[in-house]
């Protein structure tokens, strides 16, 4: 089988033993097809041939082992071995080796396949995503940032996001990207008890007494164009916002803004040790007012996981496992006041009747 055949226009007594005509070629063949292939092409497509043939004789292409589905001594006159080739089933040929022996004869090439097994194409990697890295506020000078804060007092619970996204700054609404997940994740925690649109995000102070702000106020593509300098120095006006509106807890929505506020603090960075998401230690709390008429204790923290969807560095799951211990925690302040303000309005209505 490792053999390649060849035509040959006369008749000896060797030939006689070889059937239809072929002898054994003598010239071994390159292990390589695509040689072979085009040195075939190259020699039909030359209007000289520099080897005599017979003015009725065929020029014969042997077809991989296993396709018998057709004789190449049945083909049209006509046709092209390049056409044969492209008509070969790829069910008979993807398991099959091309085995050759040497240099390709001078004309037209006969190839005999042999059965066996090749490498199948490999599978298309995906491409990643690149990463941006530190970018200029004068990239995106040319925005309109249309994003303020949804803030009021004595709220249940304020969102501290990272920075508005190129969507999110020019549309106005927080978390407006199609990819984040904050909305969502605000809902199947209970934070809201429906599934609220980015739309709504004004009205989240007089709905659901949550809040909404952010570290850092300047748009960017992704929170990698923006420098820790810059991250670090809006530490000190989230906390006079903490400080000025006194919401009963902080949620941090991101790994990297409690690590900014951590290296503030501290003046150092947090270890991988130290690091937890969930409530922190009551020594974290945000906006602690300790002088003036009106002390106040702070904000109690809690870290929750980026909503974003360019981070893929926890599943879905594992997201929403950390996000429904805060939404336990608001679900339980929210039906507290609301017994609160109940009780209110019933003692409210009694001192009202009694002094009727």
């Amino acid at each position: 089988m490792g053999d390649v055949l060849e035509p040959s226009s006369s008749a000896s007594d060797e030939d006689a033993k070889v059937p239809n005509g072929l002898k054994p070629l003598q010239t071994p063949l390159v292990p390589s097809f695509d040689g072979a292939l085009e040195g075939y092409r190259r020699d039909t497509s030359s209007s000289a041939d520099p080897r005599p043939h017979d003015s009725g004789q065929k020029q014969q292409l042997q077809l991989p082992i296993g396709d018998r589905k057709r004789d190449p001594n049945t083909a049209a006159a006509g046709s092209s071995p390049a056409k044969k080739l492209r008509r070969t089933s790829p069910r008979h040929t993807t398991r099959a080796a091309v085995d050759f022996q040497g240099s390709p004869p001078p004309g037209p090439a006969s190839v005999l396949i042999r059965a066996g097994s090749v490498a199948h194409p490999s599978p298309k990697k995906k491409v990643k995503r690149a990463l941006s890295g530190y970018a200029p506020p004068s990239k995106y000078a040319h925005l309109v940032n249309k994003l303020s804060d949804s803030l009021a007092s004595n709220l249940i619970c304020v969102f501290v996001g990272l920075n508005p996204g190129i969507r999110t700054a020019t549309t106005g609404h927080a978390y407006n990207h199609p990819s984040n997940l904050f909305w969502k994740l605000l809902h199947k925690s209970g934070c809201t008890p429906r599934l609220c649109r980015a739309e709504e995000d004004g009205d989240m102070p007089s709905l659901y007494d949550l809040g909404l702000t952010n570290i850092v106020s300047r748009p960017t593509k992704d929170g990698n164009e923006l420098s820790k300098a810059e991250m670090d120095a809006g530490v000190a006006d989230l906390e006079v916002k903490i400080a000025t509106h006194k919401p009963e807890a902080v949620a941090i929505v991101g790994k990297a803004i409690w690590e900014s506020l951590w290296r503030v603090r501290h003046g150092r960075n947090i270890k991988k040790e130290q690091f937890k998401y969930g409530w922190q230690d009551d020594s974290e709390r945000m906006g602690v007012v300790e002088t003036g008429n009106s002390p106040w204790p702070g904000a109690k923290v809690f870290v929750a996981t980026t909503t974003s969807g360019l981070a893929a560095g926890m599943r879905p799951h594992e997201k929403e496992e950390i996000w429904e211990k805060l939404g336990e925690w608001v679900k339980n302040k929210r039906r507290q006041r609301t017994e609160e303000t109940g009780r209110l309005t019933d003692i409210a209505t009694a001192n009202t009747d009694s002094e009727g």
